[in-house]
């Protein structure tokens, strides 16, 4: 029953992205082209909401689904991983019109070719697996 919630929350994250257009690949496009605000609208108001939802949490230290205290660690110092990972998130973004959230709300969509796409990312992420001890963090 615990699990239904979390499903509950996914599909309406997906209608939401679905609605808004975040899932189009021609809005993705016109975003890399600087062509439209959408998605700089888009992702804006996430960030302004995750703010805000960190600092409520933080405010009025919120317990977790388990009643465990809710600790949000400070990031590491460091230039070179963040311009790294964000080069290669944005190159792999760019390059096949989605980021992970959707791949799987393409795929519910019917969207079966971004299958393809979901290989790829589970190869990469099991690659970054493999070689995060060599890589520069």
């Amino acid at each position: 029953m615990k699990l239904l919630k979390y499903l509950l929350v996914g599909f309406i994250f997906g209608i939401v992205l679905t609605k808004s257009e975040a899932v189009s690949w021609y809005r993705i496009y016109e975003m890399f082209h600087f062509q439209s605000f959408h998605m700089y609208g888009i992702i804006m108001t996430a960030v302004v909401t995750g703010i805000i939802g960190i600092q409520i949490i933080k405010r009025k230290q919120l317990k977790d689904i388990k009643g465990k205290p809710i600790e949000i660690q400070d990031k590491e110092i460091g230039n070179a991983r963040y311009w790294i990972g964000g080069t290669l998130f944005g190159l792999g973004w760019a390059l096949v019109g989605s980021c992970p959230g959707p791949i799987f709300i393409l795929l519910g969509a019917g969207f079966l070719s971004v299958g393809l796409i979901l290989v790829g990312a589970t190869l990469g992420t099991f690659l970054y697996g493999v070689f995060k001890d060599k890589l520069p963090h």
